[in-house]
């Protein structure tokens, strides 16, 4: 090894926040002084140190899970309960607590106040030497993209099912979610404490409507109000849950009248597991005794691989099980280097290249989430490979933005501890970097990005405007924080009304937002329905013949238009044309630009309800100018009136825009699904099955399809999920023309 890459490890193990590096220093610290000793270093030992580098303990005591679930099933009284017997917090707080404090990783009022998780948050503890980086999400469908960009992240994750409840519409979203990221993950049955409990049956939900390949590792001792403790299959010991936190975990035998019940659900789990690990299956086939070594390797191998999910239980509420799950997360989990990570090469047209995700690599971190802090833009990265150090120069690869890393901080909720440096594998946070969601750094050696996150589509939008003129500038500035921290969250201005748009993916999200103006930036905000984008066209040819005259002292307004105007074919790749067809001088050439400008002008506005007219192909046969009077005025004016007096015998309609709305909701709630699409005027195009639920694809008008997340959700018990895109500007039956005629008449007289 030549000595000053020697002497460089050895600087970077000290800097090391971890003692287990140090006996390795010592190591490099005598190859490097020795020199030529070091080059006759035994082979077996060179071969040693080539098959597990120094970093290979320190990667392996890494684990980075997210916790996700339904809503209310319990993912942050779990993650409270993580951190206090962990040693992260001193005291237990409830998530709706009546002392006013909340759980920790609830840092924002909003979310103490209604009980629910808005954002992810980041935190990390340390349970049994090994390094857990722990990610709470959201449960509500709204903040989805929260659950999103934590599993684009994590290596594992833990999904909590309500053992009452059972398998709800959210945990579908989510495990969906996982697949979509290939994360492997535990069951965690929580609520054991709760009358009507029954794990079994959550269980069996999993297998049926989730397609788990699983099995419990775990009997509980007693449900409902005599839950007591539980007994672990693998090992074959029953252990209770003791103190006022259930800190004290004692050890037993397994009670006597759960011995058959125990022996049947370890044959189970061993059968269960055989089906997928060769090893496992080869002992099961003849008889050997297994033992819980072997069995605990078998379900690590099948968790890892994400052939099997082992289901926990207990009561985080009641302090039972939460540190059995730790250790199941510590033995069962991938550590980084297990998982396999892609980067797409962008100097070989995104070649996908398989990171080593090792902290001897080139330095390749994502961007996974903004945050505006106290001190200004906190970026979240996840280190995919190599080294990051406070004061190092890193290279925004989306952007070519080289950037110094001012601050590096390690999260926990809404509290920061400063480091000097991360490596491979760990999640950290680090301030004044600029740049958006979902960009990737590098050292500057290679130009690798990472895939991007699936980001849904918004499906709502509301206007909304400050109440007060002065606030507009803080009102601007929320906005474009929130765009920049939630890529789900979009800003836009209607031309038309002039109002600003803001769209997410349901009511629950907007109306935080709004509640988030009023409170982080003082400023009160109207909120109203935004006006649909209606176009108008016409239908049949109408010929135009107008003189614009006009004498007032001076020099006159003169100019005659003839022509015709008509529709365009379908499919036109234009909205608007126009076609000089006059043969000679009857009108100099200098003036016609002043009257394609004025049809343009008067297509801006449609006489039916003052909507843009799409669609249309104005021609120019004749007219007649004046040597004196005549000019570009004169000829955009005439423009625009033969416009308007031909427009009505065209015969003109309305256009709205309609969507192309996909939805999928389990089959029995199908019928009123449809029932109500078709009362939206809603055509139906496609209906398929896929596994427990139904799809259909539809297109409706999209002014009918105002508040229907709500509506959908009431309709399947919140179990349907749709998505919404615009597929083309269609006309409007004849009844809801005149609808719309008079309330646009209506509204001028009130003008």
């Amino acid at each position: 090894m030549a000595r000053s890459s020697a002497t460089r490890l050895l600087s970077s193990l000290r800097r090391s926040e971890s003692n287990r590096f140090r006996p390795l220093a010592v190591l490099v610290l005598d190859g490097a002084a020795l020199g030529s000793g070091w080059r006759a270093m035994s082979t077996a030992a060179r071969a040693k140190e080539e098959k597990e580098p120094w970093w290979k303990e320190a990667m392996d005591r890494v684990r980075n899970i997210g916790i996700s679930a339904h809503i209310d099933s319990g993912k942050t009284t779990l993650t409270e309960r993580v951190l206090f017997y962990t040693g992260r917090i001193h005291e237990i707080h409830e998530v709706r607590g009546r002392d006013g404090v909340g759980a920790k990783m609830d840092s924002m009022d909003l979310e103490r106040e209604k009980g629910i998780t808005i954002q992810s948050a980041a935190t990390y503890c340390t349970w049994n030497g090994y390094q857990i980086n722990i990610i709470d999400t959201p449960g509500h469908v709204d903040f989805t993209i929260e659950v999103e960009r934590a599993l684009r992240v994590l290596d594992g994750a833990i999904l909590v099912l309500c053992s009452v409840g059972g398998v709800q519409s959210q945990s579908i979203t989510v495990d969906r979610q996982m697949r979509r990221y290939e994360v492997p993950r535990l069951a965690f049955i929580n609520k054991l404490d709760r009358m009507g409990a029954d794990p079994w049956k959550v269980l069996n939900q999993a297998r049926s409507k989730l397609r788990h390949h699983s099995a419990a590792v775990q009997v509980p001792i007693g449900l409902e109000e005599e839950f007591q403790g539980l007994v672990d299959l693998v090992e074959m010991k029953a252990y209770y849950f003791h103190g006022a936190n259930g800190e004290k975990i004692t050890t037993a035998d397994i009670p006597q009248n759960l011995e058959a019940l125990v022996t049947e659900k370890r044959r189970e789990l061993i059968e269960v597991v055989s089906e997928v690990d060769d090893q496992l299956a080869e002992a099961f086939l003849n008889d050997e005794p297994i033992s819980p070594v072997d069995l605990r390797m078998a379900i690590r191998r099948a968790t890892v691989t994400r052939k099997f999910v082992p289901v926990y239980m207990g009561s985080a509420f009641k302090n039972k099980g939460v540190q059995l799950l730790l250790d199941g997360v510590l033995n069962y989990l991938p550590c980084p280097t297990e998982v396999e990570n892609y980067a797409l090469d962008q100097n070989k047209s995104e070649e996908k290249i398989l990171l080593p995700g090792t902290p001897s690599g080139p330095l390749v971190a994502l961007a996974f989430k903004l945050e505006e802090g106290r001190f200004g833009q906190l970026t979240y990265l996840r280190i995919y490979d190599g080294v990051i150090r406070k004061g190092d120069f890193i290279i925004n690869v989306n952007t070519g933005k080289k950037i110094k890393v001012p601050r590096l901080v390690r999260m926990h909720s809404d509290e920061m501890e400063d480091i000097q440096e991360a490596h491979a594998g760990q999640i950290v946070a680090v301030f004044g970097v600029d740049c958006a969601s979902g960009d990737t750094f590098t050292d500057g050696s290679v130009r690798y990005t990472m895939t991007s996150m699936s980001v849904p589509e918004p499906v709502m939008s509301l206007a909304v405007s400050p109440v007060s003129k002065d606030s507009g500038g803080q009102f601007s500035k929320a906005l474009n924080r929130f765009q920049k921290e939630d890529p789900t969250f979009h800003v836009g201005l209607d031309v038309e009304s002039g109002q600003t748009i803001i769209s997410g993916m349901g009511e629950l999200h907007l109306d935080i937002y709004v509640e988030r103006i009023r409170r982080e930036y003082k400023v009160d905000a109207k909120v109203g329905k935004p006006r649909v984008n209606f176009r108008e066209t016409i239908t049949q040819r109408a010929e135009f013949d107008y003189l614009h005259k006009k004498q007032s002292g001076g020099q006159g307004q003169y100019g005659r238009v003839c022509g015709f105007i008509e529709p365009l074919p379908m499919g036109s790749p234009t909205k608007f044309e126009f076609e000089n067809l006059i043969i000679g001088q009857a009108i100099p050439s200098n003036f016609i630009p002043a009257i394609e400008k004025g049809f343009r002008e008067a297509s801006n506005s449609g006489s039916l309800i003052g909507h843009p007219v799409e669609n249309v192909r104005i021609v120019l046969t004749d007219g007649v100018s004046h040597a004196v009077d005549s000019s570009e005025l004169a000829f955009k004016l005439a423009a625009i009136y033969a416009f308007r007096k031909c427009y009505s015998a065209a015969k003109p309609v309305i256009l709205e825009p309609v969507m192309k709305v996909e939805l999928k909701v389990p089959t029995e709630f199908q019928g009123t699904v449809t029932g109500d699409i078709n009362r939206r005027k809603g055509i139906i195009v496609g209906n398929d099955q896929d596994g427990d639920d139904t799809v259909v694809v539809a297109q409706v008008p999209l002014n009918n399809m105002f508040g229907y997340s709500t509506a959908l959700r009431s309709m399947t018990q919140g179990k349907g999920e749709f998505t919404m895109e615009y597929m083309e500007h269609s006309p409007v039956s004849q009844d809801v023309q005149m609808q719309l005629i008079n309330a646009h008449g209506a509204n001028k007289a009130t003008e």
